[in-house]
């Protein structure tokens, strides 16, 4: 296990030089950065085919244009994000005026996951970056091909004392931990995050926790259920379902299970083919661990469609269950594969009760056109965030902060929030002695 006290040191002298801090440097970083992801896609696409048979178009728009997006928000917005803000001062501090100034932490560390392993290491970076901070970024060891470009993309253009990849098994991530670092972004399981946080608290660091969770998909009777079970096996099933967003199970009212099961069979055959396990761009499951892990949900309740597995190649076809009950193993944590369990209801108060009394979840999905119920479920269900008659979607926007509450995680990110999460708000009150 490595000693990164020097690597920090180096880190924190250049951060106290100020030259992070000048916006003009962020922005020729950013731009530094964006023509690095450009130059790269070609790498970048093969090594995520690499560790996750990821297909192409799909790895194009979630792994490249997703961070080029940030980059080129971050670039347009960054002057006014930085600039300090003045604001309301009360009557009785007569004469000063009250402003508020975005300040970096100092030394960032950024722990990423393997599911999108290039996506979600580099997008928090561009936050980092923007709020004026040193990094390292430790990429996942799941997933080689992509870690080891990262390694190369960023060692060979920027200066380690300024960011920097440090990559290694779990006795890496540990290490790093117990460095003294000022900010901590980490990407994975809640388990894991119970690690991390516990971590920090040694060093009273603050932390952006984005964690996972069993994230319902609710269809009432009066969705369009044909257009739900497009957008539902769109979110679940892209990256074999191996997304922190994906919808984890169906809540379906009882009167339109029948028509929403059916039509899920014909998406996944139209998307997929007749049989997916010729289809040689379907995701792969990372490893033999998740995929023993998976495969033995497929004895839970009775398969609508799906249910091939080949170990061998770390295949599992898209797979609906039906008869699940809350009991069932496939209930207990979050599935992240491509298996969908389906659970019927009656009254959405059902629906209320059974997801409150769970851990809260990362994501929540409703499909119907009654306000009504749009507005029950919103009002009486904590959760991270998520979408109405859509899946994943959400975490797509630069308005919208994406992030948990609960279990399903702490701090949010994409968009201004990235810079928000990497910067401190100091509060300064100027007073005249005039």
């Amino acid at each position: 296990m490595n000693n990164y006290q020097e690597l920090t040191k180096k880190q924190l002298s250049f951060f106290r030089s100020g030259k992070t801090k000048d916006v003009a440097f962020r922005i020729e970083m950013l731009k530094k950065l964006r023509e690095l992801v450009v130059r790269h896609e070609d790498g970048i696409l093969k090594a995520v085919k690499a560790d996750l048979n990821k297909p192409e178009f799909e790895a194009k728009r979630a792994e490249v244009g997703l961070v080029l997006s940030e980059i080129d928000f971050a670039v347009e917005n960054l002057a006014e994000w930085a600039a300090p803000k003045e604001v309301e001062t009360p009557s009785t501090h007569a004469g000063a005026k009250s402003y508020i100034y975005q300040d970096p932490y100092g030394l960032a560390l950024v722990i990423a996951p393997w599911n999108y392993p290039f996506q979600l290491a580099v997008s928090p970076v561009v936050g980092a970056i923007a709020a004026g901070n040193c990094v390292v970024l430790k990429p996942s060891e799941l997933t080689p091909h992509t870690s080891s470009l990262l390694a190369k993309m960023f060692n060979e253009n920027f200066p380690e004392e300024y960011l920097t990849v440090v990559e290694g098994e779990v006795e890496t991530s540990t290490a790093l931990l117990k460095e003294n670092f000022d900010y901590i972004f980490f990407t994975g399981s809640t388990m894991v995050g119970k690690i991390v946080a516990e971590a920090a608290a040694k060093h009273l660091t603050p932390v952006t926790l984005e964690l996972g969770g069993k994230s319902p998909t609710i269809v009432h009777e009066d969705a369009n259920i044909e257009e739900a079970a497009k957008r539902i096996a769109r979110g679940k099933f892209a990256n074999a379902g191996q997304t922190c967003v994906a919808p984890d199970y169906i809540l379906v009212q009882r009167n339109v299970k029948d028509e929403l099961l059916a039509n899920l069979k014909q998406v996944v055959t139209n998307t997929y083919g007749e049989d997916v396990s010729q289809n040689l761009d379907f995701p792969h499951v990372v490893s033999e661990k998740h995929f023993d892990r998976l495969n033995s949900f497929l004895t839970n309740g009775d398969i609508v469609f799906g249910g091939k597995t080949d170990r061998s190649r770390l295949f599992i076809e898209p797979t609906v269950l039906d008869n699940i009950s809350w009991e069932d193993n496939v209930m207990q944590d979050e599935i992240f594969g491509p298996i969908l369990p389906v659970i019927v209801y009656d009254e959405i108060s059902e629906v209320i009760e059974a997801i409150v009394k769970r851990p809260k979840p990362l994501a929540l999905y409703l499909f119907s056109e009654d306000e009504a119920v749009q507005d029950h479920i919103l009002n009486s269900v904590s959760f991270g965030g998520g979408s109405i008659n859509d899946t994943i979607n959400h975490m797509t926007s630069h308005y919208l902060p994406f992030g948990g509450v609960g279990d399903s995680g702490m701090g949010a990110y994409h968009g201004k929030a990235s810079f928000d999460t990497f910067s401190h708000a100091k509060s300064i009150l100027k007073r005249s002695n005039k």
